[in-house]
């Protein structure tokens, strides 16, 4: 558990769940940009299996969050655990919107192809999602989550740290921490089988790209 100025950082329990999930639905579905430029929420509050996607990696124990001194969750950092031996799933979506993310990212994961590239890495902890309350954005909020995920991956075996940026600014920020891209992607190069983009966010998100980090 660390506190930097003012605000603390500590780890998500299944207790902190519908706590996570609100501060995701004000701030991260609404803020990412492939959300976005697909209209995700145009027609619902939220989404089902945006949330199960988010939350799913809590149980793991090593997903974070940062806490004002008034006890408001400002910051998460879902972080789960992916093993060599893992088992690929396909997981079942029935929202058409959330399944085209899904797609990308599965793509993603296959294209960069970590355990092809490390063949000494055996698990990693994955950034799966971070997000930071825009009132509080410019404090090293993100800086503190992503460092205290790395300590915790350090402590407990893991050999790297890997983040898929769909976001510009998510780039720029583990860049600065010295995070290695190992993969990127033009959303302009990602089509249907029509040929027509599937993703067309705003200005200056232009790609997906992967990170490591590596421990030892």
């Amino acid at each position: 558990m660390a506190e930097p100025k003012g605000y603390m950082v500590a780890p998500i329990t299944n207790d902190d769940i519908e706590n996570v999930l609100a501060f995701l639905r004000k701030f991260f579905f609404r803020d990412e940009p492939l959300n976005l430029c697909i209209g995700l929420l145009d027609e619902q509050p939220t989404c089902m299996e945006l949330e199960k996607f988010c939350v799913e990696p809590i149980p793991d124990g090593f997903s974070l969050k940062a806490v004002s001194p008034s006890g408001d969750i400002i910051g998460v950092c879902l972080n789960g655990v992916v093993n060599r031996s893992d088992e690929e799933e396909d997981m079942e979506c029935d929202n058409a919107k959330f399944r085209k993310i899904q797609d990308l990212l599965d793509k993603v994961y296959t294209e960069s192809d970590i355990f092809g590239r490390f063949p000494d890495v055996d698990k990693f902890l994955d950034i799966r999602v971070a997000s930071v309350d825009k009132a509080y954005r410019g404090r090293g909020i993100a800086k503190a989550l992503f460092d205290e995920t790395r300590r915790i991956a350090g402590e407990n075996g893991f050999q790297m740290v890997k983040a898929d940026a769909t976001s510009h600014f998510t780039a720029l920020a583990v860049i600065k921490l010295g995070f290695q891209c190992i993969y990127c992607l033009n959303y302009g190069d990602y089509k249907d089988e029509d040929g027509k983009v599937i993703f067309s966010p705003e200005a200056p998100h232009t790609c997906v790209k992967t990170f490591v980090y590596r421990i030892n």
